[in-house]
């Protein structure tokens, strides 16, 4: 049974109660691979336990740096993922400091070798050397420091400081708790009251008082704070407290049952301050120490509910997405973190330019909500879901974006970040030209491609779909669905590959409120908007345009899957360049906006397609070989190489005018070996047709003859009448003459 102490000290002098890194690598030979180390916290989640098959009773957590005492801390040493783990010679572990009285202890982590580290972008280059357990048992600080040693990379010490205490609730109903502080006044931002207007803070007691419909012992968990009813968990807790007030869970759940507890049990139900920053007694005492309480980014803090398959399964969802594992790249980068980093962007939608930290952290849950339900800009729409921003935004053109709905928040990053009416115009060309990638937002509102100052026609999508973004990437799949966990939701992705179906799951059920149920993949036909005499699916049709501009685009007559921009493009390359860019970049393929992105196209190989010369070939094509127009070596029947091949065939043929190829001789009309990237030669030869009328009942033989002088040969076998035209192929190669007639046989 647990026994009840609540007792609390604060001990000065020590270290940040955060995640620390030290550097501290001697390199015992020269460093192959630098090695980098860090000691985490690391959440262990309702999926966790289940899909790792961890121990019967495991705890989760949330992996906060503020834990209750007697809880579990799961620590993880982890390396770069380039160290070969044979390569690890040994991690020791030490506690180097504790509470005056602690006889607290690292054990061994129930944490198996199957389980991998916990955040999708850290899997991408990180790996466990090591992990133990800490389960504080008196409040204080505990700082604990592993020893990394290398066969070949050195050694790197990591440490971690830990702070355990109490749990005091939110204080609304018995005074005291989160609320003596933060529900305004000068000692901190109001947090309390604008937490009151959220789902977290009634989802306790809505369910005891009846008014979630099934509610069991089994929610309080999740529900209330600090919930834990391991015998060492003793902490003030709603467990702790329960026991203290003889509160037991109600039989009938009916309106009444929350008013009728405790203050102080009312005061640790509900999800609350401390079940995302941990316990606060610590904070507290200390008046306010903001070492002494988690504040974290990670997707830990939430996945500790959120991640628990088949129900509750946001978080489940999110390791799937891409914004699990954004690109590390651009950390470090001010003018980058505001869309690649949470802590960025959380920055810049609190519009904060200075001191922004460009540390990387990945786009996890916070950054798209603001868990404490303060005022957010809205747009007058409602925010029921707590996004970060519903206000309006603008595209680098200009454009002003304030109807679409929910997904307004997705366009905040996916936008092109350039006005291309003037920079696709006068930028010159580089590795870098182009829209930023991810220009979803101005491809579905129709605006910012370079439109060669024509009006280019935009689909319905972005005034129609109320929620845009969102309405069809956050499509609910349901257990057991294929791609139910993998698509739709918080994954983001229209579609998957998932096993036991016929190719990839694509979510249409959105595309069939408007289209029809007989849209079920999003390479549907609609139009032949290629004008290749055959109408194929909006997808093919879109990717068939994008070939035919990347052939005339540097080097010409390749279809491409990315350019190599260099200085070297012309303006008119680089215009076209930009609007291939926007529209591959949007990666939707025309679905988005299908209307613009054709025109995008269109106009972009009509103005490279131009010819200002009757009869002559194409101006880009001319201008780059020939440096104008008017230069006579660039007519259609020009042969500037000398190899008897005009410019007319080597356009077609996607070939350099200026480079001789294989002289045409003995009857071979094209030879070359490295055309289009082949490495066989290739030989196309002339040959003969001969067409004649027949008669059923009659046999009819081909003859040929090289001259005059000559005797016919036949060709091929004798041919039986079928009272219709027969046409006859027969090649001509290594013939500079030939003769052919048609005879009857018997």
């Amino acid at each position: 049974m647990k026994t009840q102490s609540l007792t609390t000290t604060v001990r000065n002098g020590l270290m940040l109660a955060a995640l620390t890194v030290l550097s501290a690598a001697t390199a015992a030979h020269a460093a192959v691979t630098p090695l980098q180390g860090q000691l985490v916290l690391r959440p262990v989640t309702p999926g966790d336990v289940s899909v790792y098959a961890l121990p019967a009773g495991t705890e989760v957590s949330g992996g906060l740096t503020s834990v209750g005492i007697g809880q579990p801390v799961y620590l993880e040493a982890d390396i770069n993922i380039a160290i070969p783990p044979a390569d690890i010679v040994s991690v020791t572990w030490a506690l180097t400091n504790r509470p005056v009285g602690s006889v607290a202890v690292l054990t061994n982590s129930p944490l198996g070798a199957n389980v991998p580290v916990y955040d999708p972008s850290d899997r991408l280059i990180s790996q466990v050397a090591s992990r133990k357990l800490l389960r504080p048992d008196l409040a204080g600080q505990y700082t604990v420091l592993a020893t990394i040693t290398t066969a070949t990379e050195g050694v790197t010490n990591v440490t971690a400081t830990i702070t355990a205490g109490t749990y005091l609730g939110v204080g609304i109903h018995s005074g005291i708790g989160c609320a003596l502080c933060h529900s305004g006044g000068e000692i901190a931002q109001n947090k309390v009251v604008p937490w009151t207007t959220t789902a977290h803070s009634t989802i306790f007691s809505n369910g005891v008082d009846g008014n979630l419909g099934h509610y069991s012992q089994s929610c309080l968990q999740c529900h209330t704070d600090g919930y834990d009813t391991n015998t060492n968990a003793v902490n003030g807790g709603f467990d702790d407290i329960a026991a203290k007030d003889h509160w037991t869970f109600p039989t009938v759940l009916t309106n009444g049952n929350f008013n009728a507890m405790p203050a102080d049990l009312q005061d640790r139900g509900n999800i609350q301050c401390e079940n995302c920053h941990g316990p606060g007694s610590q904070h507290a005492y200390s008046l306010g120490d903001t070492n002494l309480i988690s504040v974290t980014f990670s997707s830990g803090a939430c996945n500790q509910c959120h991640d628990a398959p088949t129900h509750h399964i946001k978080g489940t969802e999110w390791y799937a997405s891409g914004h699990a594992i954004t690109t590390r790249i651009p950390a470090g980068n001010a003018s980058c973190v505001g869309c690649h980093t949470g802590k960025g962007f959380v920055a810049r939608m609190d519009g904060v330019t200075n001191n922004v930290d460009t540390s990387y952290n990945s786009i996890g849950c916070q950054t798209c909500h603001e868990p404490h339900g303060e005022t957010l800009p809205t747009n007058s729409a409602p925010n029921a879901h707590l996004i970060r921003n519903l206000a309006s935004v603008t595209f680098m053109d200009g454009t002003t974006v304030t109807n679409a709905g929910e997904g307004i928040l997705c366009m905040q990053c996916h936008h092109a970040r350039q006005n291309a009416a003037v920079y696709a115009a006068t930028t010159p060309g580089s590795a870098n030209f182009g829209p930023h990638h991810g220009p979803q937002g101005d491809m579905l509102e129709g605006v910012n491609g370079f439109t060669y100052g024509k009006v280019i026609p935009s689909s319905a999508h972005g005034n129609v779909v109320s929620n845009t973004c969102v309405a069809c990437h956050m499509q609910t799949v349901n257990a057991g669905a294929p791609g139910f966990l993998l698509a739709g939701g918080h994954t983001f992705n229209m579609s998957c590959a998932a096993s036991g179906t016929n190719g990839p799951v694509q979510l249409t059920a959105a595309c069939q409120n408007c289209h029809s149920a007989a849209v079920n993949q999003f390479d549907f036909p609609l139009q032949d908007y290629a004008n290749s005499g055959s109408i194929q699916g909006v997808q093919t049709e879109v990717q068939n345009l994008e070939n035919e501009l990347s052939v005339l685009l540097p080097p010409l007559g390749t279809v491409k899957t990315n350019l190599s921009i260099n200085s070297s493009w012309t303006q008119p390359q680089l215009e076209a360049a930009y609007n291939w860019l926007f529209v591959n970049q949007d990666g939707s393929k025309g679905i988005h906006n299908t209307a613009y992105a054709v025109g995008l196209l269109k106009a972009s190989i009509a103005n490279l397609t131009g010819v200002s010369v009757p009869g002559g070939l194409p101006d880009a094509w001319v201008t780059q070989y020939f440096g104008s127009v008017s230069n006579p070596s660039g007519a259609p029947n020009a042969n500037p190489s000398g190899d008897g091949m005009p410019n007319w065939m080597k356009y077609a043929l996607g070939l350099n005018p200026l480079v001789a190829g294989t002289v045409i001789t003995n009857g071979v009309v094209f030879s070359d070996v490295t055309a289009f990237g082949d490495t066989n030669k290739i030989h196309i030869y002339t040959a003969a047709e001969i067409a004649f009328d027949t008669q059923t009942g009659t046999n009819y033989q081909i003859q040929a003859i090289g001259s005059l002088s000559g005797g016919w040969i036949n060709v091929g076998s004798p041919l039986a009448g079928t009272g219709k035209t027969i046409s006859y192929l027969t090649p001509t190669r290594n013939n500079a003459r030939q003769y052919y007639r048609v005879v009857h046989t018997p």
